[in-house]
């Protein structure tokens, strides 16, 4: 695709800019080492800094192992193209536009159908209980859409499911899979990496055929309060450590 330029609203510093594109290309190569990834399917956005309508988001065709920062596609809050080199995924345009329009504080947007999370959307009814330390920093947190209604190949369907999340930073979407969305991609990164942890722990548990152990409510409440007060500056920490490794091991993401 050739690249295409279109009025622009406000303007972002150059350098802020290549900085959210490689957290952006980093979160995706971090999703492959996590096994968050599907095919070529699934997508990251991040609104622009200093733009307030445009957003990154990767491209379709290209295996999240190989997206660098210069691959990402620039679009507007209404999902048109303004600059890339590669074409989008339809769903894309559709989810990631209805979100970051509705949802202003959704800085960053991951979608993903990583396999624990997305299996407590298969089950009839399914939550994610707050039964482990992990999963209680979700608590209250995290919308469930029980309605599947097919591919996303319209506005209609971007902006039900844009609606459906409330004021939850987290959806857990009816047999398909989650949005994960933060003020930066260091916090939306850190919130889909637990989250997925803490579906695993549940799906092991209750593979043992026993009862979950519940929580005094007291308790889930205080703990999620706790967390809520650390998470944040933790996550920038783990963001960070997880990018040095991808220096050391695969620098060609920030290129």
């Amino acid at each position: 695709m050739s690249i295409i330029t279109l009025p622009r609203t406000d303007a972002a510093d150059p350098s802020i800019e290549q900085q959210a594109r490689v957290d952006l290309a980093a979160a995706l190569r971090l999703a492959v080492r996590h096994g968050f990834h599907e095919g070529i399917c699934n997508h990251f956005s991040v609104m622009l800094p200093g733009a307030s309508d445009r957003f990154l988001i990767n491209p379709w065709g290209l295996h999240w192992s190989e997206v660098t920062a210069s691959d990402l596609v620039l679009c507007d809050a209404h999902g048109t193209v303004l600059a890339g080199r590669h074409g989008l995924e339809p769903t894309a345009l559709f989810i990631h536009a209805a979100i970051h329009r509705r949802h202003p504080a959704a800085t960053a947007v991951l979608h993903t159908h990583m396999p624990y999370a997305t299996a407590l959307t298969l089950i009839d009814g399914g939550r994610l209980e707050p039964v482990s330390q992990t999963a209680l920093r979700f608590h209250n947190r995290i919308a469930y859409d029980d309605h599947y209604n097919g591919l996303a190949l319209d506005h209609q369907e971007g902006d039900r499911i844009a609606a459906a999340m409330g004021d939850r930073p987290v959806a857990m979407l009816a047999s398909h899979g989650v949005v994960v969305t933060g003020a930066s991609v260091a916090e939306a990164w850190d919130e889909l990496y637990y989250l997925e942890r803490a579906a695993q722990l549940q799906v092991l548990a209750v593979s043992q055929g026993r009862p979950l152990r519940q929580l005094a409510p007291e308790v889930v409440e205080a703990t999620a309060r706790q967390m809520a007060a650390e998470c944040p500056p933790q996550a920038h920490r783990h963001f960070a450590a997880l990018k040095r490794l991808l220096d050391r091991d695969e620098p060609d993401y920030a290129c």
